[in-house]
């Protein structure tokens, strides 16, 4: 005869290691899967599903719906995982960064050329007239702005748009020329 979830509980809470073992088979399943959602690290899951198994064992006597225990556990599991998750954002610091290495950001000699270059592009910038400095500055600005607004701002129609843009980069990529001739190369 097959003890049902009620007297499995009973007899789990009256001290019967058979009735402990047979409930942590029927059920562990759906703890492992509740606390699984929370996409916990393997220790942390274990630790979790531990504390879940503790919380039956200091209340197995005083569920009231002994035949709602899959219920009561995944609810236990689900607040356990929360309770951990909250804790795990609790314990780190707050006021320092962690520093990511960017694989792709130059060398500090890398920068310096390029803050050199940045400098050079800025002095032939200045060299622009000031609608294609307008111009250009539009066309850079984030989030990028439809041509026709841009059109509207410079009084231009939408079509000059792009051929301007080109002759506007070719006198810059000139006078780049004039500043550092290895620039323009």
């Amino acid at each position: 005869m097959t003890m049902g979830t009620s007297e499995l509980l009973a007899e789990a809470a009256a001290g019967d290691q058979g009735s402990w073992n047979a409930l942590f088979r029927q059920f562990n399943p759906l703890i492992r899967s509740v606390i699984a959602s929370y996409r916990l690290d393997h220790e942390t899951a274990a630790d979790v599903s531990q504390t879940v198994w503790m919380r039956l064992f200091e209340h197995a006597d005083r569920i009231r719906q002994p035949e709602r225990l899959g219920a009561w556990l995944a609810t236990t599991a689900r607040n356990e995982a929360l309770r951990c998750i909250k804790g795990l954002n609790r314990n780190r610091p707050s006021g320092v960064l962690e520093e990511e290495v960017d694989l792709n950001s130059p060398a500090p000699d890398e920068r310096a050329v390029d803050e050199e270059t940045l400098a050079d592009a800025l002095r032939a910038f200045t060299k622009l007239s000031g609608d294609s400095q307008d111009l250009l500055r539009l066309l850079m600005v984030s989030p990028a702005l439809p041509y026709t607004e841009i059109a509207d701002r410079i009084g231009r129609p939408v079509g000059s748009i792009g051929p301007t843009r080109s002759r506007c980069l070719r006198v810059l990529r000139s006078h780049m020329i004039d500043v550092e001739p290895a620039l323009a190369a």
